[in-house]
């Protein structure tokens, strides 16, 4: 819980960060520049969700792999045996 509470004070620190930034060093006013840090924000807090979902996924496929070819080998040492 403490992760996601840490995130959220980063992710609203760099918002406001590249806001002033934004502002300061462009001819875009505070305004305009509201929605693509929000969207910006939201995607920043959602990516390690999405890639520790791809990667869950892919440990998991590679387990099931792992034990599909260690029962394939059991199977076949006792049709020998």
């Amino acid at each position: 819980m403490m992760d996601v509470i840490q995130r959220i004070i980063g992710l609203a620190i760099g918002v406001i960060v590249a806001l002033i930034l934004l502002v300061a060093m462009t001819s875009v006013t505070a305004d305009q520049a509201i929605g693509p840090l929000v969207v910006g924000a939201i995607a920043a807090f959602l990516w390690p969700i999405v890639i520790a979902w791809f990667l869950v996924r892919r440990a998991k496929a590679r387990r099931d792999n792992q034990i599909q070819s260690e029962v394939e080998r059991q199977m076949n040492q006792q049709n020998r045996g």
